[in-house]
C-alpha cells in the first residue's frame, strides 16, 4: 500500500497500490522506465521501498531479502536469467533450493520431471543449460520457482524473449497455475 521508491533524479514508484488474490493473473503495463520491474523487485525483497507497506495475507510484512520472500511463498522469475551454463538443469535448480530439499539428486530429478510435465514445461533434468534455447532456459527458471511451492509467482517481462508459440504455451501454464490458486 502506497509503495514509493525514489532514485536520484527519478521516482520509480509513487504511492503504488496493488492487490492480488489467489487465482488471479495480473499484467503490469507501461513504458520502459515506468517502474514495473522496481515494484516487482520490492515485492520480492531485492529492492527496499522508501515508503509504503506490503501486506501478505492481510498482515504487514517486511521483505528484507529474497530468502524472506521465498519463506512467505513468493517466487520470482527475473527478466535476465541466473543460470550457470556449464551445469545441468538439476544442478542449477539444486543451487536455489533448501539443502534439505535436495538430499537426493535422483529424487530432485524426479521432482523436476514431474513438475515440468504437470505444467506443460518439459525439461530433462540431466541436460546442460548451454545446450538450451532461451525459451527452455525460462522453463528452468519457472520450474525452479514452482518447486518452492510459491503462492505468488512474479514474472518480470516473461514474454520479451519468447516466440509466439512459446508465449501461448506460457499463457496456458499460467492459466493452469491460476486455476490451482
Amino acid at each position: 500500500i502506497g509503495i514509493t521508491k525514489q532514485y536520484p533524479g527519478v521516482r520509480a514508484n509513487d504511492g503504488v497500490h496493488l492487490k492480488v488474490a489467489p487465482g488471479q493473473i495480473h499484467a503490469l503495463l507501461g513504458e520502459n522506465g515506468a517502474g514495473k520491474s522496481t515494484l516487482m523487485k520490492i515485492i520480492y525483497g531485492v529492492v527496499k521501498p522508501d515508503a509504503g507497506t506490503i501486506r501478505w495475507e492481510g498482515e504487514p510484512v517486511v521483505i528484507a531479502n529474497p530468502a524472506r520472500a521465498r519463506k512467505l511463498g513468493i517466487g520470482m522469475v527475473f527478466q535476465h536469467f541466473s543460470l550457470f551454463e556449464t551445469l545441468t538443469v538439476a544442478e542449477n535448480i539444486a543451487l536455489s533450493l533448501d539443502p534439505d530439499a535436495t538430499k537426493s539428486s535422483a529424487d530432485l530429478a524426479t521432482r523436476i520431471a514431474e513438475v515440468s510435465a504437470r505444467y506443460g514445461l518439459p525439461l530433462d533434468p540431466r541436460r546442460h543449460v548451454h545446450t538450451m534455447s532461451v525459451g527452455e532456459r525460462q522453463r528452468v527458471e519457472i520450474v525452479r520457482c514452482l518447486l518452492q511451492d510459491p503462492r505468488l509467482l512474479i514474472m518480470d517481462e516473461p514474454t520479451s524473449v519468447l516466440t509466439p508459440q512459446t508465449v501461448e504455451r506460457l499463457f496456458e501454464t499460467l492459466r493452469k497455475l491460476a486455476a490451482e490458486g
